[in-house]
């Protein structure tokens, strides 16, 4: 039997909201499926499921408020069967106690007790969602006389709203709990912010560098490619910045990865998460996979889609919980320079702050160049100032070189 939990969304992150299940029981899932949706204070997430199977039970029903790391369903393996799993072991027990209640005697008042739970699962409570139990509540509605029709006779708000409309009208005087407004998430979202970048500034003992970078090849180089290029198929300067940064975390890989249990765990690929402001307030920093892999059409898609979908608070689990490293890009935001802070348990985060035109020194010459200023707050416990130096100089390096950023 194969339990299915409740996946991490972040550091900022403990727990979520189940809003909707994808499968039922009896249907087969696979790798990367999307099973569930999940709402937490900076999105609704689609949440995949990594591993194959046939859905044995859904253990938590809709509308419930569960912690990370809850089971949230069993499946069986493939060419497991249900009869054979360890939840199924109990069911020869029940048949001799009703046997026992059949004969009238003093203690025939104690099988009694236990038959109640025959029809419910097998040691599980009736599923009630608090969400439900406060509705049931203001609106007078008595909880244990609801049916419930979401998973496993559990009861939803839905239940409530449609017992309460049965009542004679004079009793519902109460309105349902109003859902929370734009303010209410946003004031969430800063709370959930505030405690990750407090975590990070207190544990993660972080080092600055930073360095000044010269566009001019780069942009000439991009400006070329664009013009034979369809509107729709042009690739932002923000592209080559994300692929110089993958592609110098692929070199230097004490830079991506995790500090976990004492120790640093480097990343199996370079999934590089981006700083994205969202339009009510608020950011998050989902993962593009696998960044070293992709031309630069393929990113400039990536990024698209990430953005739209992040603003539209629609992301996907794998997106939220394995960002290997993080760039924060302000873009056009008129600073010179962006410190970033460590998103735990990530090790690095680069920034970039806003290309501009500036005087400098080159051959022997003074020349107004194209230039940004790329920074990088790194965790002294995983790396050093030397690798960090040489770390920031691979990305300068790749800018001046940008054929190699296609490949």
């Amino acid at each position: 039997m194969i339990e299915f939990k409740m996946p991490s969304l972040g550091s900022d992150m403990d727990e979520g909201t189940l809003n909707e299940w994808l499968v039922k029981p009896g249907e087969t899932v696979t790798r990367g499926q999307i099973v569930a949706i999940v709402e937490t204070t900076k999105a609704a997430v689609e949440v995949e499921c990594w591993q194959e199977g046939t859905v044995n039970e859904l253990l938590v029903p809709v509308g419930e408020t569960i912690q990370v790391g809850t089971t949230l369903a069993t499946l069986l393996a493939p060419g497991e069967h249900p009869q054979k799993g360890p939840h199924k072991q109990p069911e020869p027990a029940v048949k001799p106690a009703a046997k026992r209640a059949a004969p009238a005697s003093p203690r025939a008042p104690s099988p009694p007790a236990a038959v109640p739970a025959a029809p419910a699962a097998p040691g599980r409570r009736r599923w009630v969602s608090p969400a439900a139990r406060r509705l049931a509540q203001s609106l007078h509605v008595d909880i244990d006389a609801v049916q419930g029709t979401g998973p496993q006779g559990a009861v939803t708000i839905n239940d409530v709203e449609h017992a309460a409309a049965a009542k004679p009208p004079a009793q519902p005087t109460v309105k349902p709990a109003a859902k929370p407004t734009a303010a209410d998430r946003a004031a969430q979202m800063r709370k959930s912010i505030a405690a990750a970048m407090s975590r990070s500034k207190r544990e993660i003992p972080h080092y600055y560098l930073a360095d000044e970078i010269l566009l001019e090849k780069s942009l000439t180089w991009l400006t070329t490619r664009n013009a034979q290029r369809s509107i729709d198929e042009r690739v932002l300067p923000a592209v080559l910045l994300l692929k110089a940064v993958g592609l110098a975390a692929q070199r230097y890989p004490e830079f991506n990865g995790f500090w976990r249990e004492d120790g640093f765990e480097p990343a199996t690929g370079v999934h590089v998460g981006v700083g994205i402001s969202l339009r009510g307030g608020g950011l998050v920093a989902p993962a593009i996979h696998d960044v070293p892999d992709k031309k630069l059409g393929e990113l400039m898609e990536n990024l698209t889609d990430l953005v739209a979908r992040a603003r539209s608070f629609s992301l996907r689990s794998s997106e939220m919980s394995d960002p290997s490293i993080t760039v924060t890009n302000l873009g056009d935001k008129g600073v010179d320079a962006v410190f970033g802070v460590i998103y735990p348990p990530q090790v690095a985060i680069v920034g970039f702050g806003q290309p501009a035109e500036r005087v400098c020194v080159i051959d022997g010459g003074i020349r107004v160049v194209t230039t940004v200023q790329a920074t990088l707050a790194a965790d002294h416990r995983a790396s050093d100032g030397h690798r960090g130096a040489l770390f920031l100089t691979a990305i300068n390096e790749l800018l001046q070189q940008p054929d190699l950023l296609e490949k």
